[in-house]
């Protein structure tokens, strides 16, 4: 592994190939859009369990979400009751499903709130740059897997990370070894897939009233159930 770490992404290189990765990432805005058909979070109290200065605080902020960064602390979140509309977190947290984080999320959430949690989802160029064992690759998005049996859906948002050249691409690509460069030298042009999972999970696991509850998407050769955002 490399030294530098990418604020809440899974992915670890040295600071200017940080620059470049973050300048890549989905460009088309796909992760924003997503976040607000799910939440919605635009101009909402969003507890944000992460770093104020991550991606995903990047994307709330570009919607005028009202952020409020915190971390478990002795496995509570350091909020009052009900002051949340959405809880939301990616890559580093909520890696799993456990019964007192949701049950400290579902706390924190008002009545009709929302959980929203970002993972890599794979089937994808960029899964190629980690290990293939990884369960955000695996067990996560299972029927039978934690999330889906914990009372979450999930929505596959088919996103990319761009560059302007193909020279770009494999300099930028390069910053993570051996896999890196070989991802580079199979790509025809300046840009990788990446999918990204939003599972979502109404507050206490259950769809109110007033909403129309989603219907699950099966995915054509797999037994797993999931939506997209094109």
């Amino acid at each position: 592994m490399l030294a530098g770490t990418v604020l809440d992404l899974p992915y670890q290189l040295p600071d200017p190939g940080a620059d470049q990765l973050l300048a890549a990432l989905d460009v088309e805005g796909k992760i924003t859009r997503a976040l607000q058909a799910l939440g919605p979070v635009a101009g909402r109290d969003v507890a944000l369990v992460g770093p104020s200065d991550g991606v995903l605080a990047g994307r709330l902020a570009a919607v005028e979400a009202r952020v409020l960064p915190v971390a478990f602390e002795d496995g509570r979140l350091p909020l009052e009751d009900g002051s949340a509309d959405v809880v939301a977190a990616a890559w580093r947290a909520f890696r799993g499903v456990e019964d007192a984080e949701l049950a400290e999320a579902d706390r924190v959430l008002r009545p009709g709130g929302r959980l929203l949690v970002l993972h890599d989802y794979g089937r994808d160029d960029i899964s190629h740059l980690r290990e293939a064992t990884l369960p955000e690759y695996t067990s996560w998005s299972r029927r039978d897997g934690p999330f889906l049996r914990g009372g979450f859906k999930i929505r596959v948002v088919h996103c990319f990370w761009t560059w302007s050249t193909l020279e770009e691409a494999k300099a930028a690509l390069a910053c993570f070894g051996k896999r890196g460069e070989e991802l580079a030298a199979a790509l025809h042009r300046p840009r990788a897939s990446w999918n990204v999972a939003v599972y979502h999970r109404w507050r206490g696991g259950e769809t109110p009233d007033d909403v129309v509850p989603e219907v699950p998407v099966p995915v054509r050769g797999s037994r797993r159930l999931e939506g997209s955002v094109a």
